[in-house]
């Protein structure tokens, strides 16, 4: 018997279909369950598979900004894009009154003129100063952002350009750079309204415009090897009809909103650049074209 009563309690506990009910859940904790095996579970709702169903998810939640609504975001975003617009163009109207004023002054300054006519160094010294200050101005963030480190350089710029305008208006007539500057201030004008309107983004084609502009440098070197005047007439059309369209994407960058690229607003100095670049560029252009006219 002792032999019989050792092999039944070494075998298995019967196995019993029936369901026991459990007690109520408890608000925290486990329970345990009834029956010849105790059975925790966690407390909470599970779906046939046997899955818990959390009502709370287990992923991070969502971040919002709690105390401003998306119309707040526009709106900011707005104001600063206006005020950085308004800043590009007066910076840029300064250096336009500047430029214009050393171009008068190295016209109607005879002895001034005379020097120039007869010491073309100065005028190649210009051209490399300028050059120079451009990749400054272009590549050292540091000088474009910081003040006035950068209005001292961008005024630096303006001057060494306008010298170096000055220079080249010396051997024009007076009568002539005044019809190049008045075209250039009109053409300049309606392509920035156009710029502002227009439904076309010319921002999305800033990498075929970048290929156009080395082609038509490539073009302005095959000028100056053939020195032909017909040459010269074609090269200064595709040129205005080149940098109108450089302004014109130029100034969708500085306008940003839907354009598919813009200017950061902190880089008011670069883009105020990127303009006035564009308008001396025009300028010079319109100013080959009406001296060939004449």
């Amino acid at each position: 018997m002792e032999s019989d009563n050792l092999k039944n309690d070494q075998n298995p506990p019967p196995y019993s279909p029936h369901y026991y009910p459990q007690n109520p859940a408890p608000t925290q904790g486990f329970y345990v369950g009834q029956g010849n095996i105790a059975v925790v579970t966690p407390a909470g709702d599970y779906d046939d598979m046997g899955n818990p169903m959390d009502s709370h998810s287990s992923a991070p939640p969502e971040y919002s900004q709690g105390f401003e609504d998306q119309d707040t975001f526009h709106f900011s975003d707005a104001a600063i894009r206006r005020g950085f617009v308004r800043k590009v163009y007066l910076t840029l109207m300064v250096q336009l009154l500047i430029t214009v004023g050393i171009i008068c002054a190295f016209l109607y300054w005879n002895d001034l003129k005379h020097w120039v006519q007869h010491n073309s160094w100065f005028t190649y010294t210009m051209m490399g100063l300028v050059f120079v200050l451009i990749i400054v101005l272009s590549c050292c963030e540091n000088v474009r952002r910081k003040v006035p480190l950068n209005f001292i350089f961008l005024g630096l710029f303006t001057i060494v350009e306008g010298f170096m305008l000055g220079s080249v208006t010396v051997f024009y007539e007076a009568e002539a750079v005044l019809w190049a500057i008045g075209a250039t201030a009109l053409v300049s004008f309606a392509l920035s309204v156009f710029a502002m309107q227009s439904k076309w983004d010319f921002t999305a084609a800033s990498g075929a415009m970048w290929a156009i502009g080395w082609t038509l440098i490539s073009f302005g070197l095959l000028c100056a090897i053939l020195r032909t005047q017909y040459l010269y007439i074609v090269y200064a059309s595709l040129g205005t009809l080149v940098f109108s369209i450089y302004l014109v994407m130029d100034t969708q960058l500085m306008l940003g909103g839907k354009h598919k690229y813009s200017i950061s607003p902190e880089e008011y100095i670069f883009a105020a650049l990127n303009l006035y670049l564009d308008i001396i560029t025009l300028f010079l252009l319109l100013l080959q074209l009406i001296g060939f006219c004449r």
